[in-house]
């Protein structure tokens, strides 16, 4: 038997070095995919409502299929889903590459999207679950909790980040290098980092459900009041990015900076990336439910100050603070599904939760471009505000829950 002096008593002690390079690169495609397939279709066929309605259909296939690739990682194992995701997921960016230069068929563009939104590998999600479970098989039980507590933070602050620097990178290859090359460098990076990922020794710590009456009986439960409260929050985070940067590039292209747009979009990331680390420090009296709902009012109250700005540097101020907000809102959020998943569970629930953030931007990127043409930029500057107050709704009835849970 193996003593507990010679059992790793930190996280990274059991991860190793190359688990978080591999994590944090290899989720970045998962956030330039529907901002780079709306930036390619709309420079080559010159239609934003094609560009939209395919980008659309990416997050229609992450939201129908993203979740069952959770249920098949518990049931199998995360190797093989990933294995075989990256492989479909690689494949479809490139032939919807090829395929929007040959001007083919709309209807052909659209059905590869959806094969691409169908197949993205679902690593952020897998991360969280190989980590959940490592703290809680593996460290010594003084220890998990905070250590939960940190995992966590890292984990939503690389979200965080590649969400705002995933349109960033797009943004800084479409117009140096070409339309192409956004969609072309995340086929590359998933297959090489996601593929990487899946054969990592930590894949092997998720042991798979294989009982079919217990996976059957635990699917069952996922999808209750407690968990779909933190999709919809998630769904309305999502639906922030989407509609903001829309809505950004539209303020930056009248002012003639439409080229910087990334840039003022970053701002947002370094707030956010912050608090989120930060997120450790809080006191434990200051419970996950009231963590969530105070920075969903900070997130909130600052957006409405997006419509009523003129300057650029007002309206990076406003993003650093929204992202203040944002930060622990996504580290709580995923707290609080780890906390909630059942046995079983947990790569299906983080699955779910990663899946609601990419179709609520995509659903609100393609809206919000329609929108922009038909109605020009003062409009759509509200859409980030109604966004974020449906999390702060998705906040107050999850008190609601906690409450009603207590009693």
């Amino acid at each position: 038997m193996t003593s507990a002096t010679n059992r790793p008593q930190t996280l990274l002690g059991v991860v190793g070095r190359s688990f978080y390079p591999l994590a944090m690169l290899g989720r970045l495609p998962f956030a330039m995919t529907v901002v780079g397939v709306f930036t390619l279709v709309v420079t080559v066929t010159g239609s934003y409502t094609y560009a939209g309605l395919t980008s659309a259909t990416v997050g229609v296939g992450t939201a129908l299929c993203g979740p069952l690739l959770g249920i098949a990682a518990d049931r199998f194992g995360q190797r093989i889903v990933l294995l075989a995701s990256t492989g479909v997921h690689s494949l479809a960016l490139v032939v919807l590459t090829f395929a929007t230069y040959r001007q083919t068929h709309i209807a052909t563009l659209v059905a590869l999207a959806f094969v691409i939104g169908a197949s993205a590998p679902q690593l952020a999600a897998m991360s969280r679950a190989r980590l959940m479970t490592i703290i809680n098989d593996r460290l010594p039980s003084q220890t998990r909790l905070r250590t939960l507590g940190r995992a966590m933070s890292v984990e939503s602050m690389a979200d965080e980040l590649v969400f705002v620097f995933g349109p960033v990178a797009v943004g800084l290859l479409a117009p140096t290098v070409g339309a192409w090359a956004p969609l072309i460098v995340a086929a590359g990076i998933t297959a090489v980092c996601v593929t990487s990922f899946a054969l990592h020794h930590t894949a092997s710590v998720v042991a798979p459900q294989r009982a079919k009456d217990k996976a059957i009986g635990e699917r069952e439960r996922v999808l209750t009041p407690r968990i779909i409260v933190l999709i919809v929050a998630m769904f309305a985070t999502g639906s922030f990015f989407g509609s903001m940067y829309t809505s950004l590039t539209s303020f930056m292209d009248d002012r003639g900076f439409a080229q910087s747009t990334g840039v003022v979009y970053a701002a947002m990331g370094l707030g956010s990336a912050v608090f989120a680390l930060a997120v450790v420090l809080f006191p434990a009296g200051f419970t996950l439910a009231a963590r969530l709902t105070s920075f969903a009012v900070l997130a909130f109250l600052a957006s409405l100050m997006v419509p009523f700005v003129s300057e650029i540097w007002q309206i990076s101020v406003v993003l650093i603070v929204i992202g203040v907000g944002l930060g622990p809102v996504l580290v709580t959020i995923f707290s609080l599904g780890s906390q909630r998943a059942p046995d079983g569970r947990s790569a299906t629930v983080m699955t779910a939760l990663s899946s609601a953030v990419v179709v609520g931007q995509s659903l609100l990127t393609a809206a919000m471009g329609r929108a922009v043409d038909e109605f020009g930029t003062a409009p759509v500057l509200w859409a980030p505000c109604i966004a974020l107050a449906v999390l702060l709704g998705a906040a107050l009835w999850n008190v609601v829950l906690t409450r009603a849970e207590q009693r």
